[in-house]
């Protein structure tokens, strides 16, 4: 039965009847009463847990050093990701850079996300999947109206695009920061004619991305549909995030040394963050 939201009080009574309401899909506060917390992780860690539904987006600032979790609960989420210094946002996310650098545009474990300074935001420390697409980007209102006949942010179909602005702006950001994105567990392969293609297998229940923050940096996600994904229907199983605190990569790191694209990225980290 509809709730009668006719006057103030009856709103009122209505929401303080939800109180203690507990659904899959919202963050976890106090983050100590989160549930089914990996065995690796300590509790007495955790800085974040939230799940995301199809077409819910989140953002958080993580310190340099902390971890960050993506979990692919039900094997069809699309994590769309952006990242940015956190201390200074000017400076974010560069995906061209990201796989021309490291000669490499299928990012999986122990790759880098590089900023347009040549510095390193994450490293993938685990990855289960290891198919992630760095070609197509966030979708839009336009590209979703096209697909399911409805785009705008505030309808059953928003785009990363407009989840990604909602974000921004609560950081003072904007349209013009809207960076290309990484979309994590989504697969897009390109063949030798140059046509993309969506690999709509490209991921299973229970995989992991875990990245490590190796400056201060914000981190914007949403849960939207890949671009390309042909399914006719808006759909993304849920998405958990984990952030738990953990130690900033030492000089003797396997990711840092994996070769000198890495070494001088790591290099140029550590210099910006000299006294």
């Amino acid at each position: 039965m509809e709730a009668d939201l006719s006057t103030p009080y009856r709103a009122r009574d209505h929401a303080r009847a939800k109180h203690g309401t507990v659904i899959e899909a919202m963050p976890t506060i106090p983050v100590t009463a989160a549930h089914d917390v990996p065995a690796d992780i300590e509790r007495k860690s955790l800085i974040w847990d939230e799940t995301l539904a199809a077409g819910e987006y989140t953002s958080r600032v993580l310190r340099r050093g902390s971890r960050l979790r993506m979990i692919n609960k039900l094997g069809d989420a699309c994590a769309q990701f952006l990242a940015y210094n956190a201390d200074r946002p000017i400076e974010r996310l560069n995906v061209a850079d990201t796989v021309k650098v490291q000669w490499n545009a299928y990012l999986g474990e122990g790759k880098l996300l590089l900023s347009d300074m040549g510095r390193v935001l994450m490293s993938i420390t685990r990855d289960t999947c290891g198919r992630h697409d760095t070609f197509c980007g966030a979708s839009s209102e336009w590209s979703n109206t096209r697909l399911y006949g409805e785009g705008a942010n505030h309808s059953p179909f928003p785009s990363a695009r407009d989840r990604f602005l909602l974000a921004l702006q609560k950081y003072g950001l904007g349209k013009k920061d809207i960076a290309p994105s990484i979309s994590f567990f989504r697969s897009v392969r390109i063949h030798e004619d140059g046509s993309m293609h969506f690999v709509a297998s490209a991921s299973a229940a229970g995989q992991v991305v875990e990245l490590r923050a190796e400056m201060n940096v914000l981190v914007i996600i949403a849960n939207c549909p890949h671009v390309l994904d042909p399914n006719p229907q808006y759909t993304a199983t849920p998405l958990r995030v984990i952030g738990y605190r953990g130690p900033v990569a030492p000089a003797d790191d396997s990711i840092r040394n994996a070769g000198p694209e890495n070494q001088r990225a790591f290099e140029n980290t550590d210099d910006y963050f000299l006294d």
